[in-house]
């Protein structure tokens, strides 16, 4: 009998002739540390660090000399794919492969829905949207996105909506989604290990020459990803504490925040998936729900069911005119500030979010994959903008709340606890979303350490606990050094130059996994009652 961290076997299918019979990649791969990689991927990370503490003025001024040329030359790359990325995800859905297993025909989820759910949406955008929730639609409103109305108006207010959803809606998670389906139908359909060459470089073995150099890069790249978005969440933090604490609000007490909470996302990562992320992950989305909740009854409440209304009938009527804009006709700076940074960055992300969803995906169909990773966190992220943004933009335009002036002297990271200090029981609200960003930390950490420490270890489904704990550290000590260095801003626009290559990569994944889907051709299978 198989245990529970054990693949399934596959099955021989009469209807394809195509043996499924592949060993799960737990036992038949070599799953040793790869000393390569993880020797590469340090270095350049080590490399990267030293010359941010070095000369973080140089690397500041080269970054941003190079990401303003991506984005103004290949702008239009970067949207094009992603929106190519959302057409070829919603195909895949609807299209006869929607049926397709991950993993044996008979073999059904690992985790049930909600844990399922509250996990792909933890690691892959809840600091994000905890960060942004309110400062977006802040800035698009004082600041209207392309010039195409007044500031501080009610079109203002409608395109800020519009443009917050759309750049945290269907384009960022369908680039997720199709790296996690690509890994996850080699994983668990085809017996390969859970690495980005494995899909690009299909039929090499994970130690040539070629695969090391891909996996590494991801590595380095996610690296750097994972540490700017926890530099960010600590800064948040520390600004929560400054207002409802009256703690100072600096470097040191940034990096003090950054050392507590990697002890915790350590010891969660090496719990494993069904201990420490899977309940960290459940108790993020049941307190992100409370707060919710508690904001809209404590808002404006009618307002904001018109916003969220409003707000979705815009972004599905105007989903391809914004997909489509390139700044040809003006607006491209904008357009490279706001929105093409955002395809950059969802792209930066996407290796180490497309990996964990992979991992945790295990016996789901393409139509449910699809389904639970494209339309849910939309639908939720247009719930939170709706509520946390709406309510926002309503206090400001109505004279409530100053927020802008807030937004402008204290950064994007006061934008939220300004919201909370103008709405009842704002010290205890205020402390809750401190808990809630220190959740949301954890489970981003730990989960990028697991999928690192997989990454140097050959594609390992559970991957040495050391290599976690290193992993983890790695990533709190980058983000502490950007913090000293005074580098975040500068590592953040580099590494979004560093994922230009990414493009490629994603573009290959996706031809090599539709080339495999051509030679399924079972029926839909019966639908899953229920996880293990």
């Amino acid at each position: 009998m198989l245990r529970k961290d054990q693949a399934a076997p596959l099955h021989t299918s009469a209807a394809t002739g195509h043996d499924r019979a592949t060993p799960p990649p737990d036992s038949r791969s070599d799953h040793r540390i790869d000393p390569v990689v993880l020797g590469t991927a340090l270095t350049l990370c080590l490399a990267f660090v030293v010359w941010g503490v070095i000369d973080a003025d140089s690397l500041a001024a080269s970054a941003e000399a190079l990401l303003d040329r991506v984005l103004h030359s290949t702008g239009w790359l970067y949207g094009l794919v992603a929106s190519a990325a959302v057409v070829f995800a919603l195909f895949l859905a609807v299209s006869r492969y929607g049926g397709i297993r991950l993993g044996g025909d008979d073999e059904r989820p690992e985790f049930g829905i909600l844990a399922w759910t509250a996990m792909l949406f933890a690691s892959g955008m809840g600091i994000g949207l905890v960060f942004w929730g309110v400062a977006e639609p802040l800035s698009h409103l004082a600041e209207p996105p392309l010039g195409a109305a007044a500031p501080n108006s009610t079109e203002a207010s409608r395109l800020a909506m519009e443009y917050s959803v759309f750049h945290w809606g269907l384009h960022p998670w369908s680039l997720y989604a199709l790296v996690g389906l690509a890994l996850a139908y080699g994983m668990f359909r085809k017996g390969r290990p859970n690495l980005l060459s494995s899909i690009v470089l299909p039929g090499r073995p994970c130690t040539s020459a070629a695969s090391r150099a891909v996996d590494a890069f991801v590595v380095f790249l996610t690296t750097f990803g994972a540490a700017v978005s926890l530099g960010l969440g600590a800064l948040q933090i520390n600004n929560g504490l400054a207002s409802t604490f009256g703690v100072p609000e600096n470097t040191a007490v940034a990096i003090a925040v950054i050392a507590g909470l990697m002890v915790l996302f350590v010891l969660s990562a090496v719990t494993g998936l069904h201990r420490g992320i899977k309940h960290i992950s459940t108790i993020n989305a049941a307190l992100a729900g409370l707060l919710v909740a508690f904001v809209f009854i404590a808002g404006p409440s009618i307002p904001v069911l018109q916003t969220m209304v409003e707000t979705v009938g815009g972004y599905a009527a105007h989903i391809v005119p914004m997909a489509s804009r390139t700044g040809v006709y003006g607006g491209e700076d904008w357009l490279a500030e706001w929105t093409v940074f955002y395809w950059a960055w969802w792209m930066s992300w996407a290796p180490f979010v497309g990996a964990f969803i992979a991992r945790i995906s295990r016996g789901r169909t393409i139509r449910e994959f699809v389904v639970g990773v494209l339309v849910v966190p939309t639908a939720l992220s247009v719930a939170w903008f709706a509520v946390m943004g709406g309510t926002g933009i309503s206090m400001q335009l109505s004279g409530q709340a100053p927020l802008s002036e807030v937004l402008a002297s204290s950064g994007e990271e006061g934008a939220l606890f300004a919201l909370f200090d103008h709405l009842p029981l704002a010290g205890v609200t205020s402390v809750a979303v401190i808990v809630l960003i220190a959740l949301f930390f954890v489970s981003s950490a730990d989960s990028a350490s697991v999928v690192l420490a997989t990454m140097c270890q050959r594609g390992a489904l559970h991957p040495h606990r050391p290599l976690v704990v290193l992993w983890g550290v790695v990533i709190a000590l980058t983000a502490t050094v950007l913090l000293l260095a005074g580098g975040l801003s500068a590592i953040q626009t580099a590494s979004l130059v560093i994922s230009l290559p990414f493009l490629g990569l994603l573009v290959a994944a996706c031809t090599g996994l539709f080339r495999e889907l051509r030679g399924e051709s079972t029926p839909d299978p019966a639908p899953p009652r229920g996880a293990r």
